[in-house]
């Protein structure tokens, strides 16, 4: 019987201990469950597990626990944005830009993002003011 790749035990591509590596090795059999999702990785063929995936396919991905391709580019363009809008800032503080240089789809977005901070912040502000306690 083929030995069962337990979730997160082996990552993507990787072989069980003891077991030859080969160039192009990373097509792990599946087996699915009832319901069509991946319920464990094979490194052979098995009775219940003839279907083959390439071991960076997304069903196969998300069994192992990585996660999404493009989970780390949202966190990083948001952080990017960020940085955006405090370059915007800046420049429109030392008057080389005015906000009405920017397209006005730009003005709008920029303003939307000002206001909801604001909000944000004046939610979060448990003590108004400089008093110290």
């Amino acid at each position: 019987m083929a030995e069962v790749f337990p979730i997160g035990r082996y990552g993507s591509g990787s072989n069980p201990p003891g077991a030859a590596a080969t160039p192009g090795d990373e097509m792990p059999f599946v087996r699915r469950s009832l319901d069509g999702k991946i319920d464990a990785l094979f490194a052979t063929s098995a009775n219940d597990a003839c279907e083959e995936l390439p071991s960076d396919h997304p069903e196969v991905v998300a069994f192992m626990g990585a996660p999404a391709a493009g989970a780390e580019f949202s966190v990083l363009d948001a952080d990017f944005i960020r940085v955006l809008e405090d370059v915007i800032d800046a420049l429109i503080d030392k008057g080389v830009l005015r906000v009405t240089d920017l397209p006005h789809e730009a003005q709008r977005k920029l303003s939307a993002r000002k206001g909801l901070r604001r909000r944000l912040n004046g939610a979060l502000n448990l003590l108004p003011g400089q008093d110290v306690i």
